[in-house]
């Protein structure tokens, strides 16, 4: 390494979900001409996870490939295909699975959450997951060599509630069970809430809300009522968890593991540690936010911002986050898009139907758009969508 390499300033960003893609890139973008900053970015897969298409892999259909060095192609940043498998925050260094030691100046953890496979028992062994596109692709294996029975989506949250209803599309001989502890799209709009609801009934979605799981069997789950139902498929979207390293490494973590911030999107205990998307705990005024593609995308932005105020030797700014919509689709041609206030609290402002589905694919398809202009933004602000449109953040740098 010549002395020129060795004075640049190391981001090391975990994780290449859409907020760790987003802060990559918009980082990447913006230091890519002074040759004092270099953006690694690590990720397990060399594919970008579509998570928000995972339903669809999950039932056999063909989605677009996302290559992450084709996204970051002109930006800069390095990619480097691992596992991260340990964290050391006092000499601030990551190791992979093939054993390289990574250090950082800063790093940027975005290591996200996968569906909690451990809280109950069975579900590790015999429930299937949307963790990744491999996990997708081994429930659409066994949904197509079942010519019938009975499929259980436990968990009553909007992913099992779009998992459901893609699984009964396509495959009509299948009766899809949709379990969770409360009704489905509970915190819409009556509206919202009735169109979800038709259209389940509509598919033929057996919903069975109120209920518990306790055990998942090779062929049926066990309800906290001491009832069964039998399952030729169980596919689990009930609760997340977080990566285990940032609690191992002493960051202050939440009671989820999850990375406790401050209003810069910096570890409270740790501030050249920056968390963003599901991995963080961020507070606003409303709460804790929780994670969705709508706000990991910003955070990631936030964080590269803040990135270069403190190596310009500014003051990062706050960031503030208010939620605009939750869209969900129910099958490729009907959904319900619930428009909500900046504290996720439904407004009375809802989409239905054939508009709401072209709605949701328009946010779906979003951030591509949005990555490459992020790559040509100019140092006067930063994109993503909003609403199927494109909000301007100024950095105020």
């Amino acid at each position: 390494m010549n002395a020129t390499e060795a004075q640049k300033h190391e981001v090391l960003v975990l994780g290449a979900g859409y907020a760790g893609l987003a802060a990559a890139i918009q980082l990447a973008a913006r230091t890519r001409k002074r040759g004092d900053v270099r953006v690694t970015l690590v990720n397990p897969f060399e594919e970008f996870t579509e998570r928000l298409r995972l339903h669809m892999t999950a039932t056999g259909q063909e989605t677009a490939e996302m290559s992450i060095r084709e996204l970051l192609e002109g930006t800069g940043a390095v990619f480097v295909r691992g596992w991260v498998t340990a964290l050391d925050v006092g000499a601030k260094t990551v190791r992979i699975d093939d054993d390289r030691v990574l250090g950082y100046d800063t790093l940027v953890y975005g290591l996200g959450s996968v569906a909690d496979t451990v809280a109950v028992p069975g579900v590790d062994a015999h429930a299937h997951t949307l963790n990744s596109p491999q996990d997708a692709a081994l429930l659409a294996d066994r949904l197509a060599r079942l010519g019938g029975g009975t499929v259980v989506v436990a968990g009553g949250g909007l992913t099992g509630v779009e998992a459901a209803a893609e699984v009964a599309e396509r495959y009509p001989e299948l009766q899809v069970t949709l379990l969770g502890r409360g009704e489905p799209g509970a915190g819409m709009h009556p509206r919202a809430k009735a169109h979800l609801d038709a259209g389940l009934a509509r598919l033929g979605v057996r919903v069975l809300g109120g209920v518990e799981v306790t055990k998942v069997l090779p062929d049926s789950v066990e309800l906290a009522d001491g009832s069964s139902i039998p399952a030729a498929a169980v596919l689990w979207t009930s609760g997340t968890r977080v990566s285990p390293l940032a609690a191992a490494a002493g960051l202050s973590v939440d009671e989820r593991g999850r990375l406790i911030t401050d209003r810069a999107l910096r570890s409270v205990s740790h501030p050249d540690v920056h968390a963003v998307g599901d991995a963080a705990a961020i507070r606003q005024g409303y709460g804790v936010m929780h994670g969705t593609c709508q706000s990991g995308m910003p955070t990631g932005v936030h964080a590269a911002l803040t990135i270069l105020r403190t190596l310009a030797g500014k003051e990062p700014k706050p960031f503030r986050f208010g939620y605009y919509h939750t869209p969900v689709s129910l099958g490729r041609e009907d959904g319900v898009v619930q428009f909500t206030r900046p504290d996720d609290s439904p407004r009375r402002i809802v989409l239905t139907g054939k508009r709401a589905a072209r709605y949701k694919e328009t946010v779906t398809a979003s951030p591509w758009p949005t990555f490459a202009r992020m790559k040509k933004i100019p140092a006067s602000g930063a994109l993503w969508p909003r609403g199927g449109r494109y909000t301007r953040i100024r950095s105020a740098e």
